[in-house]
């Protein structure tokens, strides 16, 4: 019988069954009978990595502008493989007006002079590979600056270019032949109409986010190569792969099939939004649409194809895809002959989780997307990201090691957002200090931090020293968040026990064929605690039980398949009074 466990708070044990577990026998590892070791799959370098974000402008600055750049990045590459990190995301370095910093780019060819110089990069990527750690860069096609090129040659109407954005002509007001009226009603992610007139060209432009940002018309076959021309260059250059950012919007609805027109959507109801902002409408038009996978297909049989024409290791497409799990599911491809991205983003702890969510729900998330999954693809699991609040933020600051260990012994992908292993929260950001466009353009004195993605997106916390060891300027682009004294890499570092030596410990752990290679079950044991078993035929299994409650709770791992005594703890929380080593 194994024995109960206090689970108190949200404390989380790791588990480990030093054998294996056969029915109800138990084979001890080096036991000269029992049944044979499973032939291992070679995983490609990208199936079971840790995959970092690093949020640029908040990174490292190494030249004390106040601004985090590739140099800087370049200086805590050490950081990052000390933890087991396999590859870095970065958010966009490419030139841009900064608008909404990075994701509004004005040439996709080459690095913003905030974050250095194209051999800055090339020196970050050759370092990186030198380290063991990919490079992925963060990759925009849905829209461009409308300060690009691109944009100008297509507001002056040049050939080649004329329909390289989505334009369209003004509706007569019935009532006044002079007044102009919007093509449609859509609304902006960032608020207010998509479309705006340009003098110029006397037609209105689509932008689903950003003013600034204008939509790539991806009917445009022109458009289409020249996104593919710019995956090449940047794979010439040694990258890795891309986060395809927003490909959800790449297509809006085409007026051929609505009578010539940009057809109105329906309202969506919800009586708590007012007109300008997103949802008001339903959305069918503007988003979703099934031409999209088409082209997330054509890109990746070109980035498969460029790993065999040039003897690369394989360059992954990672699709950034908020939708409902039937259409994020055909991001991955069809299930007959055609592959898509390599994975879409799980976003489902971000969406469906909370603080408020109990240890059913944990399973539930967990269960759907391995469910759903096509045969043979590879999970992945995502935690926070710039745009959204900190893990810690939107649960609770003593859950942060219980969501990492569950992070790193999920199968598949683990996804870290720059500070969660060392716990960081949400800074305090004043509306004075506030530049998120979102936050801008929908929110007042008395609502921004509604909208801002500013708090997610401060310093990250190296040390205790001035403005957290980021940089050295009098004045950082976001304040630093003010619990910086208490929660930094180096004092985790020193501590005896932090989140810091939990992460590296569990980031350790995944090298273990259990957690590459094993089956998982889980299973919700009271109403707060649930657990996650990792298992594989004569090699240890490990067992995560993770309170996510804010109480005691006594728990009877008996009722477990595949545990059975002696349990040793391999790490616990910070917040439990289970030590290493000790016999659970």
């Amino acid at each position: 019988m194994v024995s109960c466990v206090k689970a108190v708070g949200v404390s989380v044990l790791v588990l480990v069954v030093l054998g294996v577990v056969v029915g109800s026998i138990t084979w001890a590892v080096l036991a000269s009978q029992g049944p044979a070791p499973p032939e291992l799959k070679p995983l490609d370098w990208w199936e079971h990595t840790i995959i970092y974000q690093i949020y640029p402008r908040s990174f490292k600055d190494s030249d004390g502008d106040g601004i985090g750049d590739i140099r800087g990045i370049i200086m805590e590459l050490e950081h990052l493989a000390d933890i087991g990190v396999g590859a870095i995301w970065m958010s966009p370095v490419f030139v841009s007006p900064m608008v909404d910093f990075g994701y509004d780019i004005s040439d996709f060819y080459n690095i913003h002079s905030e974050y250095g110089t194209m051999q800055d990069f090339e020196s970050l990527v050759q370092k990186a590979h030198e380290l063991g750690i990919k490079v992925l860069l963060d990759y925009v096609p849905n829209h461009a600056s409308t300060e690009s090129n691109y944009f100008k040659k297509s507001e002056a109407r040049e050939p080649g270019y004329e329909n390289y954005f989505v334009w369209a002509d003004p509706i007569i007001d019935p009532n006044n032949a002079s007044n102009r009226l919007v093509p449609s009603n859509w609304i902006s992610q960032f608020g207010g109409t998509v479309w705006e007139w340009n003098e110029a060209r006397q037609q209105y432009y689509l932008h689903q986010f950003a003013i600034e940002q204008a939509d790539f018309n991806f009917r445009e076959k022109a458009v289409r190569d020249e996104m593919i021309n710019i995956m090449r260059y940047w794979f010439n250059k040694g990258v890795d792969g891309y986060r395809l950012d927003a490909i959800p919007h790449l297509f809006e609805a085409d007026p051929n099939d609505h009578g010539g027109v940009y057809p109105d959507e329906p309202l969506s109801g919800n009586m708590f939004l007012n007109p300008n902002q997103p949802g008001y409408t339903t959305q069918v038009y503007v988003r979703d649409r099934i031409e999209l996978y088409d082209v997330v297909y054509e890109w990746r049989d070109f980035a498969d194809n460029f790993k065999k024409d040039n003897g690369t290791e394989t360059k992954i497409l990672l699709a950034e895809a908020y939708a409902n799990i039937t259409m994020t599911m055909l991001y991955y491809g069809n299930e007959k002959d055609r592959h898509g991205a390599h994975f879409p983003f799980n976003f489902d702890f971000i969406t469906s989780l909370s603080a408020q969510s109990n240890a059913r729900d944990f399973v539930y998330v967990i269960q759907r997307w391995l469910t759903y999954m096509p045969a043979g693809r590879v999970a992945n699991w995502v935690f926070g990201n710039h745009d959204q609040n900190r893990m810690p933020s939107r649960f609770r600051h003593n859950m942060v090691d219980g969501l990492n260990s569950l992070n790193m012994m999920l199968p598949g992908v683990a996804i870290t957002y720059q500070g969660e292993e060392i716990g960081m929260r949400d800074g305090y950001v004043s509306w004075e200090d506030t530049v998120d466009v979102n936050a801008c353009n929908q929110g007042n004195p008395d609502n921004y931090l509604d909208y801002s993605r500013d708090p997610a997106r401060t310093p990250y916390q190296w040390d205790n020293t001035t403005n957290a060891g980021f940089s050295s300027s009098s004045k950082t682009w976001l304040p630093v968040a003010q619990d910086y004294v208490e929660i930094n890499l180096q004092a985790q570092r020193e501590a005896e026990r932090s989140h810091y030596k939990v992460y590296k410990t569990m980031s350790n752990l995944r090298k273990e064929p259990t957690l590459s290679h094993g089956n998982y079950y889980a299973k919700a044991l009271s109403e707060h605690t649930f657990v996650l078993v990792r298992h594989l035929i004569t090699y240890d299994t490990f067992a995560l039980v993770f309170n996510v409650g804010n109480e005691l709770d006594i728990i009877d791992l008996s009722t477990v398949d595949f545990l059975t005594e002696p349990l040793t703890v391999h790490t616990s929380s910070i917040h439990s009074n289970r030590l290493p080593g000790q016999v659970a």
